[in-house]
């Protein structure tokens, strides 16, 4: 009996010890950063990729992902990848109606890939994990760009790699323009009012290397406690236009960010994942998941100073897990310095872009996906396996719910979605526009609808996944593949995939 009761206190005890130490954890789990930062360093800008024009026009970028070191913190420098440099890779710049063309040679001792997120391509030259690159191999895609202006951009995929691979620094962004964009009369002189801003955390281990192992109960991944943009920490710029245009990228693993700024000015978001916005709609705050993108408008005065900053999210995490995954952080990432005299370029203009319209279309397909735990549809991504087939020129509304608490995002392959709804509302105003990427509230119902033009291949899919990388590797992705008039493929597996 008294060894028992001995046993009983003990648990109690450790219970408590237990407890008291969680609640330490929990306390000291919040990461603020804001007005913290020393921005010592001028942000870099990723410089454009040369390219060539042959006698036929095709534009051709030659790209080598490579291995190197970087210094990011006093110490040893870091052990990092790129494309064409050590970290990141230089901004790719096509014109709609253009073809472009690609040698993508593999400089690592391993395997990788190059997948242009965001782009509409056939489906052999996506990048994902069916077009791998071998060591010293070299990949040669191509393709006629044939969507509207938009920031893209492109990153490893291969199946149970693309986290490692990304955090590494395989990453850079793929600007597309177009004639009607460009006679809008939008900030657009890339690197003084037109500035990319590639962001991500990352974690480093006492010798200065990138860590990769994820805190104590997070549910996405890596989330690092240092912030780099463009591959800088602490970046400072400075901005010599009254108007200045930020293209956001989220490339982080795993972290959502709620963009604003350190004075809660408003900005004015005029693009999405796919393209302009109708209409500029102005916030104070922008959050993006990871893979997600938007371009914003910032007014600055002359001689002011303010800070881009990353506020604790808005959706997303329960209480417990906003703490965990960093969704409760404050963090300063990129300070502005307006110069005495700012150049004038005049207002925005009303309109911008064109409305979605695919729900005028008619619907061929409706499908249902549940996105829980590690699955699609209770299944796990096999890369023998086609899930499902749509038909060129069909336009299908998929209905996507993410059923088990945890944060997930979607991305879908080769196509611009419209948002119809969710759970039978309208999406607010920065949903509104074309999107390849979407965060997915808790049991919450997002009607998508999706056309599917020009590019048919029954032998090589297409994916769909949670863009949180770890999610992505360890199963949370499916297969699709479009079949054109009269094309057929033995390789699918239908039960409870894709199907309403």
């Amino acid at each position: 009996m008294k060894k028992l009761r001995w046993t009983a206190l003990s648990v109690v005890a450790l219970l408590l010890v237990s407890g008291a130490a969680f609640g330490v954890f929990y306390l000291q789990a919040e990461l603020d950063t804001a007005g913290k930062v020393d921005f010592a360093q001028e942000l870099a800008i990723p410089p454009l990729a040369p390219s060539t024009v042959d006698s036929a026009g095709t534009r051709t970028f030659d790209l080598e992902v490579r291995s190197g070191e970087t210094k990011f913190l006093d110490g040893p420098a870091t052990r990092t990848w790129g494309v064409n440099g050590t970290f990141l890779g230089p901004t790719l710049r096509a014109r709609k109606g253009e073809k472009v063309a690609f040698s993508v040679r593999n400089g690592l001792a391993e395997a990788t890939s190059l997948h242009w997120h965001g782009m509409h391509l056939p489906a052999d030259m996506d990048g994902g994990p069916h077009q791998l690159v071998e060591p010293g191999g070299t990949w040669r895609p191509q393709w006629t760009i044939s969507q509207q202006a938009a920031t893209l951009w492109y990153h490893p995929h291969m199946h149970g790699r693309t986290a490692d691979h990304l955090y590494r620094g395989i990453a850079g962004m793929f600007i597309l323009d177009d004639d009607k964009a460009s006679a809008l009369g939008l900030p657009d002189d890339y690197g003084v009012d037109d500035l990319p801003l590639i962001v991500q955390d990352r974690a480093f281990d006492g010798d200065n290397q990138f860590d990769h192992s994820a805190p104590f109960m997070s549910t996405g991944g890596v989330f690092g406690d240092e912030i780099l943009v463009n591959g800088t920490r602490g970046p400072r710029t400075e901005v010599t236009t009254r108007l200045v245009r930020l293209r956001l990228l989220n490339a982080s693993n795993s972290r959502l960010y709620n963009f604003g700024f350190a004075d809660d000015r408003p900005f004015q978001l005029i693009a999405t994942d796919g393209g302009l916005l109708p209409k500029a709609w102005q916030t104070p705050r922008l959050q993006l998941s990871p893979g997600e993108r938007a371009e914003i408008v910032v007014e600055f005065e002359p001689g002011e100073t303010t800070e881009l900053r990353s506020y604790p999210t808005t959706f997303g995490y329960d209480a417990l897990g906003a703490r965990l995954n960093g969704a409760d952080d404050r963090l300063d990432l990129v300070q502005f310095r307006a110069a005495g005299t700012l150049a004038d370029a005049g207002a925005l203009p009303e309109e911008l872009g064109t409305a979605p319209d695919l729900d005028t279309q008619p619907v061929s397909e409706t499908r249902s996906f549940e996105l829980a735990g590690r699955t699609i549809n209770g299944a796990k991504m096999d890369m023998t396996r086609i899930d499902f087939a749509v038909r060129l020129g069909t336009t299908e509304v998929w209905e996507v719910r993410n059923t088990n608490g945890y944060m997930h995002n979607l991305h879908v392959h080769d196509v611009q979605f419209q948002v119809l709804d969710i759970d039978g509302e309208r999406p607010p105003p920065h949903l509104a526009g074309w999107k390849d990427t979407i965060q997915l509230g808790t049991d919450r119902r997002y009607r998508l609808a999706m056309r599917f033009s020009d590019f048919a291949d029954p032998d090589t899919p297409y994916m769909l996944h949670c863009h949180l990388t770890l999610h992505e590797d360890e199963g949370m992705m499916s297969q699709f593949v479009v079949l054109g008039e009269g094309q057929s493929t033995g390789r699918i597996t239908t039960a409870g995939h894709g199907h309403p």
